[in-house]
């Protein structure tokens, strides 16, 4: 079985420590293995950052770009084989796979703007011959930790703009499903990269501490629960870090009695169950205002949810792969209990799901629970499965104050014909990311992703120009040449023009 490298300072690096296994979820056996890299490994990472930022950070944005065009090329005619990675150690189907290399790759493209997007400003003649400018100018060595749900896209949320910036990084992926990761990673450095900008470091959560605790590292990324999100801020922060942590979601939709029922419908059944329900943008809950509009959507759905095609995710033509690992499986599988065992009414179930030729797969069919109500287990928190809540409200207020009322605010969406309805949705619901008519609302490379309350830990979200602001610091400089011959009083006031 064959150990995925580290990449540091530009050569893949194994070391003889400890290593976990990685597994195709589709057959249920492990594939390679992976290590788990002591804190000496990772400060070797740390040591090549550090050495390659002195000329990194001098090398002009527009060469910076340069590295990113070819990038972007690269990943294009690699999507192919990138997607069958994914698919092979994460479960998704091929299709999913590469829309996310595609939603990744467009965050590429904002990174080739770096000349445009890293301008300061500059004013003139601000007092008698002073001139004024701001300038955006990189940390220095910055480290991501990714989650496993998108090998892919997650990881090019962070270091294209990390490194387009002038920074070095250290990236540590989620060590279920690395080996695309890797090699996107590879791809870079043929790209054009020098050695030591950038760097993967497989591992735990010995990695992971040994990233935070580590003085040189001025700045961490996170994506993944919210327990881990608080730990990362409060210890990344404590130690005088730059953190932006985005954790966990419970996702609603609202569907009022004027939607559009028919694409209502279909939209939810990509955003519950598309990647198994594995994304943290996954619609978990569909919030119909009115009996009749809950049970007209729960007759739709019904039949479309048994029809779902499932299988092992390298096949194409699918609906949904299995999930992760088999532990993840029986998570959800112990959520779907308790939703019983609290009184929920399960009107799909899809446990026990067997897949012919992948008996010892990690499948689970599409479950539907209708009747939940917000004291539920399966409604509060995070089931990260292919699990779709029913909630009947009678009013969007009521409809509204619920998801308000939740400790989560990552994303929503309201289907409706109604402005009015739509635009006080919009002002007043307390959740970072809105759609009206759209159930996956991630915003697009050139905005910014994260969620409000216990989403997201930090106050700048992710990519776009709040991914700018978190990996530079702004330097305000102001500059006065006096003219010849003139000389001034010393003033002991505070100046003013």
């Amino acid at each position: 079985m064959s150990l995925i490298p580290h990449l540091i300072n530009g050569e893949l690096v194994t070391d003889n420590g400890r290593s976990a296994d990685v597994f195709n979820p589709s057959t249920g056996q492990p594939i390679h293995k992976v290590p788990l890299a002591s804190r000496e490994t990772m400060q070797l990472a740390i040591d090549a950052a550090k050495a390659a930022f002195p000329a990194w950070r001098n090398t002009p944005p527009a060469k910076r770009a340069q590295v990113m065009f070819r990038f972007k090329q690269l990943l294009e005619q690699n999507e192919a084989r990138i997607s069958q990675l994914i698919s092979e150690e994460h479960g998704k189907t091929l299709e999913d796979a590469a829309g996310e290399l595609k939603r990744g790759i467009e965050n590429v493209e904002f990174a080739c703007a770096a000349p445009e997007i890293l301008k300061g400003e500059y004013s003139r003649n601000v007092g008698p011959n002073i001139d004024a400018w701001s300038d955006f100018q990189p940390l220095g060595v910055v480290a991501g930790i990714t989650p496993f749900n998108f090998p892919a896209m997650v990881p090019l949320w962070m270091y294209p703009l990390a490194i387009v910036c002038g920074n070095c990084f250290i990236l540590k992926p989620s060590e279920r499903d690395p080996s695309s990761t890797l090699l996107i990673a590879q791809l870079l450095l043929e790209a054009g990269l020098p050695k030591g900008v950038m760097n993967v470091v497989h591992g735990d959560k010995s990695a992971v501490d040994a990233l935070i605790e580590a003085p040189e590292v001025k700045a961490l990324s996170f994506v993944g629960s919210t327990p881990i999100a608080e730990y990362i801020y409060a210890e990344g922060t404590k130690r005088g870090k730059r953190v932006q942590a985005l954790g966990g979601a419970k996702n609603h939709a609202v569907l009022m009695p004027d939607a559009d029922l028919n694409n209502a419908v279909n939209a939810l059944m990509g955003a519950a169950y598309g990647s198994c329900g594995e994304r943290c943008m996954a619609i978990s809950v569909a919030v119909c205002v009115g009996d009749q509009v809950a049970d007209a959507l729960v007759a739709k759905l019904v039949p479309q949810i048994k029809a779902l095609k499932i299988g092992a995710g390298t096949n194409c033509g699918l609906d949904m792969g299995p999930l992760v690992t088999g532990q993840a499986r029986d998570k959800v599988s112990g959520y779907v209990d308790d939703g019983v065992a609290a009184g929920a009414t399960l009107v799909v179930d899809g446990r026990g799901l067997s897949v012919a030729g992948h008996e010892e797969g990690f499948f689970l069919g599409g479950c539907l629970f209708d009747n939940v109500t917000p004291e539920m287990r399966i409604y509060k928190e995070e089931i990260f499965g292919p699990v779709l809540c029913v909630v009947r409200v009678n009013s969007l207020e009521e409809a509204m104050q619920l998801i308000n009322d939740h400790e989560y605010g990552n994303g929503t969406c309201i289907f409706t014909r109604d402005g009015e309805a739509a635009r006080l949705f919009c002002d007043e619901i307390e959740v970072g990311m809105v759609g009206v008519n759209v159930p996956l609302p991630v915003p697009v490379a050139y905005h910014s992703f994260g969620g409000w309350k216990r989403s997201l830990f930090g106050d700048l979200h992710a990519y776009g120009p709040d991914g700018v602001r978190f990996y530079t610091r702004r330097k305000a400089i102001t500059q006065r040449w006096p003219q010849r011959a003139s000389h001034e009083a010393s003033q002991f006031a505070f100046p003013s023009l």
